[in-house]
């Protein structure tokens, strides 16, 4: 009798764990949700290391994260098709975590780019201002001398 008890104890137990184990398992809905984000997420870094591109940044380094990102959103897309959906939560989560800070960083980016054009254009106004004035101070200078040279060359003349 107490054998019998505890066989049924540990069935009882086994057959709750593996009843506990498909009730906590992900939905469909929930997956394929968790999915979407991930891509809308790419899609919006994607957008802002074009920004930070058109800025004149270089964006290398994002891109790498942001390949690796697509990398895990497309397993994610795989698993979700497969019907592996702990899966592709999991792997959808990962790239949602890989692209944490990253708008920031290509923002940071485009704005130091759009600082560094800013001053390579305002030196090379100031630069071209400068160098117009000199050429008229100098070419005035020039005249000056040469008019004082020649008014005393006419004064030994006559």
């Amino acid at each position: 009798m107490k054998t019998a008890f505890v066989v049924l104890v540990l069935l009882a137990v086994l057959v709750s764990g593996g009843f506990t184990a498909v009730c906590h398992g992900l939905s469909e809905a929930d997956a394929t949700s968790a999915v979407a984000q991930a891509d809308q997420r790419v899609r919006s870094c994607y957008a802002a290391v074009a920004a930070a591109q058109k800025a004149g940044a270089n964006a290398t380094g994002l891109l790498a994260t942001l390949n690796d990102a697509g990398v895990l959103l497309s397993e994610a897309h795989l698993a979700l098709i497969n019907g592996s959906f702990d899966s592709a939560n999991d792997s959808a989560r990962q790239s949602m975590q890989k692209l944490d800070g990253f708008e920031a960083q290509a923002l940071g980016l485009q704005n130091a780019a759009a600082r560094a054009g800013y001053s390579n254009f305002m030196f090379k106004v100031v630069g071209s201002i400068v160098e117009a004035v000199i050429v008229l101070v100098g070419s005035f200078v020039v005249w000056s001398w040469l008019k004082t040279r020649q008014r005393k060359a006419r004064k030994v003349v006559a």
